[in-house]
């Protein structure tokens, strides 16, 4: 009797329908996937499609023009690649520019944010002013330096006139010059994003512990390197790691200050993909150069990641 009344049960169980997965407010799967699809949609289209599409080209030799063969080529286009200086010059000159560009980045960033964290008069009005680079088109504030250093008419080089410093350097178009000219740029219009991270995270320092170290005779130096940095260093691995990304795949600002000139001293590898594929119609070289600088994105996310899980697990 009893491996009746158990049988009968495991058959009912097997038998009777599952309840359907449902979220919080009782809805499907299916109905939230009606729901998400729109926003899928466009990121299918304009991101997930193209990022395929360019992957593929990269292995072939489509050049531009109507109703050119293509055929696949394997790895001839990355073979070329490395043999090519131009390639590697623009290589290192992205490493120096992302490096030079976050780093000094940061620390005016980190600087500006303790200042905005301390309570001071008109604070409101600081950090308003603060958030001016942000609002601004890049391409604008492209424009808005290229007036400011203008060799001839610009402010910078009249200032430094009044100061004594005869001649006018030609910050934009001197090979020596150049560079640095742009990473300062890219340091002051990348500046609001890094700065309002920062100080987000300073805010979430627990001012306990400030006061406990005080009390222990903790100087400011060491209460900043002991109670703030640790706290803050979740949001400063992931700034940081924004801002390469974002810094080694800068195109706009650059293009519109120099375009890659003088001398192709400040020729960021986006630049040379994009000569490459709208100024030369090698779109498959172009596609090769592109993939390269994902799989560099792809290893910094990755190292991204590693470090926040190991910051959660410790």
């Amino acid at each position: 009797m009893t491996a009746t009344l158990a049988a009968e049960r495991r058959f009912r169980w097997w038998w009777q329908p599952r309840p359907r997965n449902t979220g919080p407010a009782g809805s499907t799967g299916r109905d939230a996937w009606v729901l998400v699809l729109p926003a899928l949609l466009p990121v299918v289209l304009f991101s997930v499609f193209p990022l395929v599409r360019g992957i593929y080209l990269g292995f072939t030799d489509t050049v531009a023009g109507r109703n050119v063969e293509t055929s696949f080529n394997g790895l001839e286009n990355y073979r070329r690649l490395l043999d090519n200086d131009l390639f590697w010059r623009s290589f290192r000159i992205g490493v120096i520019w992302t490096v030079s560009v976050t780093v000094l980045q940061f620390f005016a960033s980190l600087g500006l944010a303790l200042l905005l964290n301390m309570n001071l008069r008109f604070r409101w009005v600081a950090r308003t002013l603060a958030l001016v680079p942000w609002a601004m088109p890049p391409v604008i504030v492209a424009i808005m330096w290229r007036l400011m250093l203008n060799p001839n008419h610009g402010p910078i080089n009249q200032g430094l006139r009044g100061l004594g410093f005869d001649g006018a350097t030609n910050w934009l178009g001197d090979p020596a010059w150049a560079l640095r000219a742009v990473i300062v740029v890219g340091v002051w219009s990348g500046m609001p994003q890094t700065t309002i991270t920062l100080l987000a995270g300073l805010q979430n320092v627990d001012a306990a512990q400030h006061e406990a170290a005080a009390i222990d005779g903790a100087g400011t130096f060491k209460r900043f390197w002991h109670v703030t940095r640790p706290a803050i260093m979740p949001v400063v691995i992931a700034i940081t790691t924004l801002d390469v990304i974002s810094n080694f795949n800068s195109f706009g600002l650059v293009y519109v200050l120099t375009e890659g000139r003088p001398a192709g001293k400040t020729m960021l590898p986006a630049l040379f993909a994009y000569n490459e594929g709208f100024q030369f119609g090698r779109w498959g070289m172009a596609a090769a150069m592109g993939n390269v600088m994902v799989i560099i994105v792809a290893a910094f996310l990755v190292l991204y990641l590693r470090a926040q899980a190991r910051s959660r697990e410790g």
